[in-house]
């Protein structure tokens, strides 16, 4: 562990060992279960007291890296790739920009599993659905209760069969209720208008080409289902250019 000391000194003490740390791993070949040396010879190595070792040991372990285990001691760890994005998402705590761009992606990322719904949707996944479209709650211009929309779209997440992605619409739900409701009297003259002209998708009608195994169709109905997010988007992307 002769590389480890400490020689850069353009950015804070915990900063540099959280970094020689996370390089000592990986040019050791580390992976998840391997032991870390103890906490004495990793402060040795670095030159650093153990109080500096002990914040950058913790901040890794707040992201998952590392975790402690009676009488095996410290070992690595496999982090949630997203732990640290659950952590930071507060819509209060975001600026526009930000919040805009993470309901893009999350528009992105609904019409892009398509292809991965149609691989794995089985017999048992459209019941559940069917039984989720019975149960919600309609608005007018079919805009739904968040409990509602929630429990359609991650149903889709849950077929995916990816885990990642299931995981990424629990982080962004708080986005999307937060936008509707801060931006609701811009929402509901664009729905207005999407149902005048008989292009609102309701999630019934998303059941319907899954039910009938409609690949095209479905992919089609997510993006006019989406519609009012598309219109609002391109609005307040058009406003900030001005």
């Amino acid at each position: 562990m002769n590389d480890l000391r400490i020689v850069n000194h353009q950015i804070t003490l915990v900063d540099q060992v959280e970094e020689k740390l996370l390089n000592y791993f990986k040019s050791n070949n580390l992976g998840p279960g391997d032991p870390i040396p103890k906490e004495l010879e990793l402060a040795t190595a670095l030159g650093v007291g153990r109080s500096v070792l002990r914040e950058a040991l913790s901040r890794l372990r707040m992201l998952g890296l590392i975790e402690t285990r009676t009488r095996r001691g410290m070992l690595l760890a496999e982090p949630s790739l997203l732990r640290g994005m659950k952590r930071i998402v507060e819509p209060n705590m975001l600026s526009d920009k930000t919040l805009f761009n993470i309901l893009g992606f999350r528009v992105a990322l609904e019409i892009g599993m398509t292809e991965m719904i149609f691989q794995n949707i089985n017999k048992a996944h459209i019941d559940d659905l069917e039984d989720i479209v019975k149960r919600g709650i309609v608005k007018k211009y079919s805009e739904y209760t968040p409990v509602t929309e929630y429990e359609f779209h991650t149903k889709l997440y849950e077929i995916t069969g990816n885990s990642t992605i299931m995981e990424f619409q629990a982080i962004i739900r708080p986005v999307s209720v937060f936008l509707k409701e801060r931006f609701k009297d811009y929402f509901l003259p664009i729905n207005k208008e999407l149902a005048r002209t008989g292009k609102l998708v309701s999630h019934k009608d998303l059941l319907d080409f899954l039910r009938k195994g409609d690949k095209e169709g479905f992919r089609k109905g997510m993006i006019d289902h989406f519609g009012a997010y598309y219109t609002f988007l391109k609005h307040e992307n058009h406003s900030e250019e001005d």
